[in-house]
Formats: structure tokens, C-alpha cells, sequence
């Protein structure tokens, strides 16, 4: 379950939203689930640097926000899939305009050097 909210978070909106879906995986994450429902190994596949351990925890943290919802098949082999919730869904034009700031960002302020 993620850490409550410290007074910091809860007095700037903008250090709540960090605090949910900030950090090194949950914005591929959430990338990845903005463009389709996926289960746990094409999201690993998607993203090979993660261990098995941080992808599962990264879900869990954005499920226990009520970001992604994890849906499980009665099935054997049991079959789990990931997506978007409303919640989720809503960050979807803020996710890409903050792909477009992020390209504009590099673009303008990352030049290659002369003469390499």
C-alpha cells in the first residue's frame, strides 16, 4: 500500500499528483496503458529494465490510487490484465501534453555538440 499523504502533499495538489504517479516506472507505465490494456509480461516486455518485483509493486501502488484497474480471468492459466480506470483515463491529455512539453523541452534545450 503506498505512504499516506505528508502535509507538504496534501497543501500543493501539484506534490499529491507527483506523489501518485511520480517516480523512475509509473509514467511508462502509464504510457504504456494509454494506448491499450496489457497483462503483467507484455508490460515487463515493454520495459526490460524493470525487475519482476518493482513492475508488481509500481501496479499495486497505482491500483491502491485507483489509476489502472487489475482485472483477473477465472481461468487456468489464471490471466490478468491492466488498464486505465476513470481516474486513469483522465490523465490521458496530460500525459500527452507532457510527451509534447518533453519533446519541445529536448528539442530546444539538449543540441547536439559541434564536431562530435
Amino acid at each position: 500500500m503506498p505512504a499516506p499523504f505528508n502535509e507538504e502533499q496534501l497543501f500543493c495538489p501539484t506534490e499529491t499528483a507527483l506523489g501518485i504517479i511520480g517516480g523512475k516506472w509509473k509514467g511508462m507505465i502509464l504510457w504504456c496503458l494509454s494506448r491499450r490494456t496489457m497483462r503483467f509480461g507484455e508490460l515487463h516486455r515493454a520495459m526490460p529494465d524493470i525487475t519482476q518485483r518493482m513492475l508488481t509493486k509500481q501496479l499495486r501502488d497505482l491500483e491502491a490510487f485507483r489509476i489502472i484497474d487489475r482485472k483477473v480471468y477465472p481461468e487456468v492459466p489464471p490471466k490478468v490484465e491492466y488498464s486505465l480506470s476513470a481516474h486513469g483515463l483522465a490523465l490521458r491529455p496530460i500525459l500527452d501534453d507532457l510527451e509534447l512539453w518533453s519533446r519541445d523541452y529536448l528539442e530546444t534545450n539538449i543540441k547536439p555538440e559541434a564536431g562530435r
